[in-house]
């Protein structure tokens, strides 16, 4: 696989590596991301993370079960990860987050086949006769009636705990000119919201909450959830880390939702409390759980 599992996921082993596991600008907002929650752990006085920290694998922490922790939507195994088979990347991924104990997550992508694989892959999850599978589902912002069709792929399936908006893949260029995303208006969120809420019964989630811009939207479309992320450093938006735009803006954001959720960087045990400290209500891992994965399968 193209992760090259380092001892320490920092984003300096995978520079220029995108696609691949790396991100925009050598990998910068990556590195932000990781380094962000350690500078802002000092600032606060928690214990910052040391080389320990790190080898333990936040995945196979035998705790992990008792944090609100969930797996990053991710697709793209082929050409990010380097699988042979898109179909069976989000099989081994769905599963094996489901086997650690982590809630899940789907994310959409090109072509049409990445969300139904994803889809699929959560429907295939053996479970108790009292639990049914399910996930968050996070679609792009396509055109109106294309978003609302993704909705409904999920909804009858029967597999969507949440589903919402994926407002900063808008700022991928190969993606946006393919697929046609759009700058989605506070109004057509507030359309999207009501649907989800009213004929679905569904919280709804903005996600890529990460500029002074987004916030203006989170404040006129009051989501159920703000997940404040910057596409695991992958994408241009602005130059920072969301372990310092959680701390700068919870208070505000908590105005405007029931929750915040937040990805980015997130590495050890340590990291995970400080989110929950700061105002998150749950953490999402990518990276860590690929790498955990590539280490086992």
């Amino acid at each position: 696989m193209n992760c090259h599992a380092c001892p320490i996921c920092n984003g300096y082993g995978c520079i220029g590596e995108l696609p691949g596991m790396g991100g925009f600008a050598n990998n910068i907002n990556f590195q932000n991301n990781v380094e962000g929650w350690n500078q802002l752990a000092y600032e606060k006085g928690f214990p910052q993370n040391d080389l320990t920290d790190y080898k333990a694998g936040i995945v196979n922490l035998p705790n992990l079960k008792d944090y609100p922790v969930r797996l990053g939507p991710m697709t793209g195994g082929v050409e990010n990860v380097g699988y042979s088979n898109e179909k069976q990347f989000y099989f081994d991924m769905i599963s094996f987050a489901s086997s650690k104990g982590i809630s899940l997550s789907i994310g959409d992508g090109c072509p049409d086949c990445k969300l139904q694989y994803g889809i699929e892959a959560v429907k295939n999850l053996t479970t108790s006769a009292s639990t049914s599978p399910s996930a968050a589902v996070f679609i792009k912002p396509y055109p109106d009636e294309k978003i609302l069709e993704r909705a409904n792929w999920a909804m009858s399936a029967g597999i969507a705990s949440h589903i919402g908006i994926d407002i900063d893949s808008y700022n991928i260029l190969t993606m946006r000119n393919q697929v046609k995303l759009e700058r989605k208006s506070d109004k057509q969120l507030v359309m999207i919201k009501d649907v989800i809420n009213k004929k679905y019964d569904k919280p709804f989630i903005i996600k890529g909450v990460f500029t002074k811009y987004d916030i203006d939207i989170v404040k006129f479309v009051k989501p159920d959830i703000v997940f404040i992320s910057n596409h695991g450093g992958r994408v241009e938006n602005r130059i920072g880390s969301t372990a310092e735009f959680l701390a700068e803006n919870a208070d505000t954001l908590k105005n405007y939702c029931s929750e915040i959720w937040v990805d980015g960087g997130i590495r050890t045990e340590k990291d995970i409390k400080l989110a929950l400290a700061l105002g998150a209500s749950q953490v999402l891992l990518g990276r860590p759980v690929i790498t955990a994965m590539a280490k086992e399968i």
